[in-house]
């Protein structure tokens, strides 16, 4: 029978998986540009991702929601994906990475 996984490296693979999702307007990964607040994972093995968009109304929502749920499809721990979209606190530049705002040549 193989050993479930520690807990904290289930949650390293969804960071390392969430850091590979691309907005496909700025062609930069989500973690990167600060648009994932938070990361569940429940006692059933329900992963709940809180996220947001760099702007509101934007009409990506359900394009980045299946790039989210297709990146930890392959975390066999996982049985549901479940993104929420949030809106307060608003995204705003300073939640980038060094590197996003490097990339993206932010100052």
């Amino acid at each position: 029978m193989a050993e479930r996984r520690n807990i904290e490296i289930i949650k390293q693979d969804i960071l390392a998986r969430l850091e590979k999702v691309m907005d496909p307007e700025l062609d930069m990964d989500i973690i990167n540009l600060g648009l994932v607040y938070e990361i569940e994972l429940d006692n059933d093995n329900n992963c709940n991702v809180q996220m947001t968009l760099t702007t509101m109304g934007c009409p990506l929502t359900g394009i980045l929601s299946d790039l989210v749920e297709d990146a930890l499809k392959p975390i066999l721990e996982i049985q549901k994906v479940t993104v929420q979209f949030i809106w307060s606190p608003a995204w705003s530049i300073d939640r980038m990475s060094r590197y996003a705002k490097m990339a993206l040549g932010v100052h």
